[in-house]
């Protein structure tokens, strides 16, 4: 099983104490190591930059490099070598999606710093590069169309706003509604060429296991199938289990581990099994370890005893939310039909 994985990933970026740590990554690489699922680990290099130059703005990087050391915003910290580390993470998209493209075949990649609260000209929300934004564009410029799915519990603004505008990549985000960044409602659909090539799934705190596997039949695998991408790039976020506090949602680390496996028959049937997954968020260090050696082991073929695994939605608890996504999308895409 390939694992993308740069020491930079260790790199502090945030403040002491900040959920944002390199322990995140640090305790993950320890479990895969423990669990004997590390063998092909793949170093990559810095993004180069007039691939990062595609979709954010020249302004923006001189920003981030001239920056020096204080916060960005209330929660967001820079360094003198962020922008350093955050090209290398940039990097790792890059490198994720050449693997999963070229051998048709699921990659993981824990990389850090995030990316996907970052946008064209600004960052925030722990967020710097937006990883897979570069990695998307890399595909968009051969020809291909692209999928980016984020499971974290929070939007992702920035790899939203982004791909607002175009038809060649779709966007769809399940996320809690009402938290950071206050964005993703069920009516931003995209605009011009992007109009209906943003879904947003915004769910109540509780929602869980039964309802992500509903709203991945009902939504993502048939929009998916009908879009049919060149390839398939998830934004990974760890903190929709139930056991992170950044968040209300319930995700059990079975519950991810279903909804990567749906992932992946899906991207099988698409685009021949090109799938990277990329890490965004997730906070609670040993849930976030569990989700990723469940996912790894998936995709290695094994069975990994997990941790983490108490179901707390059964009975569809999002059910509303799913319904009013279909509504918003069903003029476009063929939807409608029940799980």
């Amino acid at each position: 099983m390939t694992v993308v994985y740069h020491p930079s990933f260790l790199t502090p970026t945030q403040v002491h104490g900040h959920p944002e740590c390199p322990e995140r990554v640090a305790a993950i690489m320890a479990k895969l190591e423990e669990l004997e699922l590390l063998d092909d680990t793949v170093e990559p290099e810095p993004a180069p930059m007039e691939k990062v130059l595609r979709v954010h703005d020249g302004a923006y990087i001189d920003f981030l490099r001239g920056f020096g050391e204080g916060y960005m915003d209330p929660d967001t910290y820079v360094r003198p070598d962020t922008l350093d580390a955050a090209l290398i993470a940039a990097g790792g998209a890059l490198e994720a999606a050449e693997i999963a493209y070229n051998e048709r075949r699921a990659v993981f990649a824990p990389l850090r710093p995030p990316g996907h609260h970052a946008s064209s000209g600004h960052g925030g929300g722990f967020c710097y590069i937006n990883n897979a934004a570069v990695a998307a564009a890399e595909y968009v410029e051969r020809g291909k169309k692209v999928v980016i799915i984020d499971y974290d519990v929070h939007h992702g603004n920035g790899t939203s706003d982004i791909f607002y505008d175009t038809d060649k990549v779709l966007y769809i985000s399940t996320h809690q509604w009402g938290i950071y960044p206050g964005s993703g409602s069920f009516e931003e659909t995209g605009e011009g060429k992007g109009e209906g090539y943003t879904v947003n799934i915004p769910l109540p705190a509780g929602s869980g296991d039964s309802t992500f596997a509903s709203l991945f039949d009902r939504i993502i695998a048939p929009i998916c199938s009908e879009f049919e991408p060149g390839i398939v790039l998830v934004s990974m976020g760890g903190d929709a289990h139930y056991m992170d506090l950044l968040g209300s949602l319930a995700l059990s680390t079975p519950g991810y581990v279903e909804l990567l496996r749906k992932t992946m028959k899906m991207a099988d049937a698409v685009c021949e099994g090109r799938l990277a997954t990329l890490l965004d968020g997730g906070y609670h260090i040993g849930a976030l370890a569990d989700v990723a050696a469940g996912i790894v082991g998936l995709f290695d073929g094994k069975d990994v005893e997990t941790e983490f695994n108490e179901t707390r939605d059964t009975g569809t608890f999002g059910k509303g939310s799913i319904e009013r996504a279909i509504s918003a999308h069903a003029g476009r895409w063929s939807l409608g039909r029940s799980a």
